[in-house]
């Protein structure tokens, strides 16, 4: 799966040191593998959660940081839509929007 805005990624753990580990293992995974479904997104990682219109949550460092993001299964495309802490992620009015 191709993955959109690494980028933003890079960006964040450059702020948030620890969070590094768990993003780039997260891309790892995801770019080598092709997922056609949620449930194919979502059963290699704990913790990963649907939240609607083609968006999955996943916890980044136990839980420390959520990811966002906004899956195109039929183009093997993943969008980085949100990353951040808990508190800014609470505040997301509609994800399904992101």
């Amino acid at each position: 799966m191709r993955i959109i805005a690494k980028g933003t990624s890079r960006e964040f753990w450059e702020q948030n040191p620890d969070a590094e580990t768990g993003l780039r293992f997260w891309y790892t995974k995801i770019s080598k593998n092709d997922c056609n479904t949620p449930n194919d997104v979502i059963n290699g990682f704990n913790g990963a959660d649907t939240v609607g219109n083609g968006r999955i949550v996943f916890n980044i460092c136990k839980n420390k940081y959520c990811l966002i993001i906004f899956f195109r299964y039929d183009i093997q495309v993943a969008y980085i839509r949100f990353i951040g802490n808990h508190k800014e992620y609470d505040a997301i009015n509609d994800i399904q929007t992101l």
